[in-house]
């Protein structure tokens, strides 16, 4: 995959390139993954930035054609599963939120969702390394999800993520055509602060 920075998302600063090239496309061609693959993809989300090394995340996984695949797909909503069918995977994204505290009593682990985003990101870089593209999406019903991947009690459902390799645009429902392009970021100024807000 290139690292050719896309219109639109030339940084400000100077930055590795692979974080501007990274986005977010819905057409995926028909091409498959291996096991192997997703393994590294995991084994990138594994060795993420976590608090205490408590490593929170979870990931459900299932290959297109496997009936986990489809079951997790059937969960989607919106626009999602007019896409996301043809991803080669998709991969369910959960953080375990409770931990014992040191009397033993469980208690909120409240960067749980904060190092399941950094392992999140992992996954999505190692993914770009690997010349594939991953859309995540927080369009799906919760409780079906829940159901469908058997979520134990005290996990939060963060997003479902769509790996393969990226198609044309041309592939998509006309209506999803003109979103076919990498989005723009919100000038710094508007997201970080120097001392205070």
């Amino acid at each position: 995959m290139s690292l050719d920075q896309p219109d639109g998302r030339q940084p400000d600063h100077p930055v590795a390139p692979q974080f501007p090239a990274r986005w977010s496309p819905r057409s995926f061609t028909d091409q498959t993954l291996t096991k192997a693959d997703v393994m590294s993809l995991l084994e990138a989300a594994r060795w993420a930035p976590s608090a205490s090394n408590l490593q929170p995340w979870r990931f459900v996984w299932a290959l297109r054609g496997e009936p986990e695949f489809a079951a997790i797909l059937g969960c989607l909503t919106g626009n999602n599963p007019l896409w996301a069918g043809r991803a080669a995977a998709l991969i369910a994204v959960a953080s375990k939120d409770r931990i014992p505290g040191r009397d033993g009593a469980e208690q909120v682990n409240r960067t749980a969702g904060f190092d399941t985003g950094a392992a999140w990101m992992s996954l999505a870089l190692q993914a770009q390394a690997m010349g594939l593209v991953t859309h995540a999406m927080g369009g799906f019903g919760v409780d079906d999800l829940a159901r469908v991947v058997a979520l134990p009690g005290g996990h939060t459902l963060q997003a479902v993520v769509a790996v393969g390799h990226q198609g044309a645009a041309e592939a998509l429902p006309e209506t999803l055509r003109p979103r076919e392009v990498p989005n723009r970021r919100q000038p710094l100024a508007e997201t970080s602060f120097h001392g205070r807000f």
